[in-house]
């Protein structure tokens, strides 16, 4: 397969090279023509690509923008509707421009107040919308807030930690507690994670934790009633408390937990180390429920019924028992879905899921590319948002891989179907590996763009655990729902427990195997772009020509490579960063998960240590003074130097500075070409090239910088965000 695969590149290549740039385009144009029966599967791509505009702009756009082009189309479509080609090209637009409507909709749809600063210590009263216990605490999601002296617009949600042994209150209760709140935080560096965004699309204003114990309280007279969404959310999330709660006390500790997760899709009571575990084995997929789980419940649901009323002679014989199971397996899985959360993996799967089942009732089939698109185009149109979303890339790219694939291999397959068991058991053993391998590397881009890692020994633990899942847990987890209405649900819990054990086992013992886990940099955003054109390019077409999706795979692959990591980095709480001549990071200020993040984009485990850090301490006065001797500390490899009042970094013939003190600055501005001050930097700096201080630290959040031969670069926080709805900017025409 490897011959033919490097052959069919080759034969590629030459012909390209042959071809001047008008027979390249009649070329690729005859392909496409060829496969215009694939054409459809695109429209999700070109949806998602409006999607991706709004989400890319600077700025905030005007509301008209999408409403006014749509409305330009519509003449355009009359004038070109004997036109074929510009018909085509009338319909790729429309597709972008509604996904760039629906983002800005949903956008401005979901907007509600965020906190502009940090509140302090405040007294407040709320509904507990969601309660998780977690590890040394709690963490509550709470709504309808009544914040004491608070003259700021009120958050519609926001999320507090409570740490301690604290019950768990029940979900809908109301509680008193006093917490200090913060706004979303903005990215560490340019490029991570962005929270606030995340925060924006759920309602969440702000997030702090509990300064005193939590205390239940009567609802307050008169509050206006819910709505339908809102009593429909505090129900499930009432029921997955009550589940999870009944699931941890038949089945206590680790066990318990992952069951837990199977089931209701709570995690929060998975230990550290178990989640760990799974992450580093390459088995974090069995604990986020979405096709694995979905497929299996169907099944499962759908197999035992049509089996019991096949028991029945006369039902069987006069009734269309088969559609009847799946009619229940429908609606056993949409249950399951409701009640593990709905996350977008779980919707992707439902939707698939429900697509084959309703190929049952009309006695079609539907495990096909162009179910898959249609899911991804409902989740699109539904939560646009979701297309940033980690868990949504990774599952529609593994499914759409594997189906790709059995399009290739699977009708030789089927031929095997008439075969002993020792051999239907190896194919099985076989298909589990090669399920494994595909959906491995389908999904590893977006794990190593996502969370800078790759799992070496993912083949291995997946063919291991995932039989044991599928054939041993999975089934008495669907017996545990259906005793619970009968308080019997122990009988099935104790077994599937023993499972679970088994599989906490095989990830844990993975997961210490050296080696287990490959760091990898921070990649650039073009990366991401790359990636899904080569993996769609691959998936959707079906001639040889779909070989050409490799050329951006291989550049995604080497974008690591094309991109060092910044030199320095520099934080508003005052954390910096330098990168040190081997290669590591040197952070100074304090750990935290801003230093978590720092670390992990420069595919680092630890950081190296920062001259003089463990020296400094806090006089009376407040400010940072050093025990011991006075001679400055220095890093093994000479760049950083640091004394009381501050630090020096020499690189590639520059001298930075990173004052501590503003006692530091006036020297610092005579001599360095670049000035990053987690203080004011006051008057002129005739020396510096540039000048980042606390003001800019302030406005533009944190700051990267690139030490060049020629010139240096800087990029912000605020720079790449731009003025959007979750920055705290309104929209142009607002």
């Amino acid at each position: 397969m490897a011959g033919r695969i490097a052959r069919g590149i080759g034969q590629g290549i030459a012909q390209a090279g042959r071809l001047t740039v008008p027979q390249a385009m009649l070329w690729l144009a005859a392909q496409a023509l060829a496969e215009r029966d694939r054409w459809a599967l695109w429209a999700p791509v070109w949806f998602g690509l409006g999607i991706a505009i709004y989400f890319l702009l600077p700025a905030e756009p005007s509301a008209w923008w999408a409403m006014g082009a749509l409305v330009l189309l519509a003449p355009l479509a009359l004038l070109l509707k004997a036109r074929p080609l510009g018909l085509l090209c009338l319909v790729v637009t429309a597709l972008v421009v509604s996904g760039f409507g629906a983002a800005q909709w949903r956008a401005n749809a979901v907007a509600a107040p965020v906190l502009k600063r940090e509140t302090g210590p405040v007294w407040l009263e709320a509904r507990v919308l969601n309660a998780q216990a977690q590890e040394g605490g709690l963490r509550l999601t709470l709504d309808r807030l009544q914040i004491e002296r608070f003259t700021d617009p009120v958050p519609e949600r926001v999320r507090v930690t409570v740490r301690g042994q604290v019950d768990v209150p029940a979900v809908g209760s109301w509680t008193r507690l006093r917490a200090m709140l913060s706004p979303p935080a903005a990215p560490a560096a340019p490029g991570a994670f962005d929270f606030a965004r995340f925060a924006w699309f759920q309602q969440l204003g702000g997030v702090g934790f509990s300064v005193a114990r939590p205390r239940p309280v009567e609802a307050p007279d008169g509050m206006a009633t819910d709505g339908w969404q809102t009593s429909a959310t505090l129900w499930l999330n009432g029921a997955r408390q009550s589940l999870t709660r009944r699931i941890l006390q038949a089945v206590p500790g680790p066990a318990g937990a992952v069951a837990a997760a199977l089931m209701t899709g709570e995690r929060s009571a998975i230990p550290p180390e178990v989640d760990a575990a799974y992450r580093d084995s390459g088995l974090a997929h069995i604990l986020s429920i979405s096709g694995l789980h979905l497929a299996l419940v169907a099944g499962i649901v759908f197999t035992a019924l049509r089996f019991l009323l096949a028991l029945w002679e006369r039902v069987a014989l006069r009734y269309p028992i088969k559609k009847w199971a799946a009619v229940a397996a429908l609606l056993a899985t949409f249950a399951y879905m409701m009640l593990s959360g709905a996350d977008v993996p779980t919707q992707r799967s439902f939707l698939m899921t429900g697509l084959v089942l309703l190929a049952v009732l009309v006695d079609r089939s539907a495990i096909s590319m162009r179910s898959v698109a249609w899911a991804a185009l409902a989740v699109l149109l539904l939560m646009p948002e979701s297309l940033l979303n980690a868990g949504f890339q990774m599952s529609f790219a593994a499914v759409a891989a594997l189906i790709a694939a059995y399009e290739v291999i699977g009708t030789r397959l089927s031929a095997s179907g008439d075969r002993g068991i020792v051999v239907r058991a190896g194919l099985y053993l076989a298909g589990a590996a090669a399920t494994t391998v595909i959906a491995g590397l389908a999904t590893a881009p977006f794990a190593a763009f996502h969370f800078g890692r790759f799992v070496d020994f993912g083949l291995v633990a997946n063919v291991l655990a995932v039989p044991l899942a599928s054939l041993w847990i999975m089934p008495w987890g669907v017996l545990a729902f259906l005793l619970m209405p009968f308080g019997l649900e122990r009988l099935a819990l104790w077994p599937m427990g023993w499972g679970v054990e088994g599989l906490n086992l095989i990830a844990a013992k993975v997961a210490s195997w050296p080696g287990a886990v490959s760091l990898i940099p921070a990649m650039p955003e073009w990366t991401l772009a790359a990636v899904a054109l080569g993996g769609l390019w691959l998936c959707l077409w079906r001639r040889k020509w779909r070989l050409l999706g490799l050329v951006p795979l291989c550049f995604a692959a080497a974008s690591p490579f094309l991109s060092p990591p910044p030199d320095l980095l520099i934080h508003p709480d005052g954390q910096m960063a330098v990168t040190l001549a081997d290669g590591s990071l040197a952070i100074g200020g304090g750990a935290g998960i801003v230093a978590e993040t720092w670390l992990r984009r420069a595919g680092e485990r630890t950081a190296s240590p920062w001259p003089g850090d463990r020296e400094l301490v806090e006089n009376k006065a407040g400010r940072l003074t050093r025990r011991g001797a006075r001679a400055p500390a220095v890093s093994a490899d000479g760049r950083l130097r640091c004394d009381v009042v501050g630090c020096t970094y020499r690189a590639d013939g520059w001298m930075v500075a990173l004052p501590r003190d503003t006692a530091a600055t006036a020297e610092d501005c005579q001599s360095a070409d670049l000035v990053l001050a987690t203080v004011p930097v006051r008057g002129r700096c005739p020396a510096a090239r540039l000048v980042v201080d606390r003001r800019d630290l302030n406005r533009d959040g944190a700051h990267a910088v690139w030490l060049g031969k020629n010139r240096i670069r800087v990029e912000s926080v605020g720079a790449q965000r731009g003025r959007r709805l979750w920055t705290g900017a309104a929209p142009a025409d607002q």
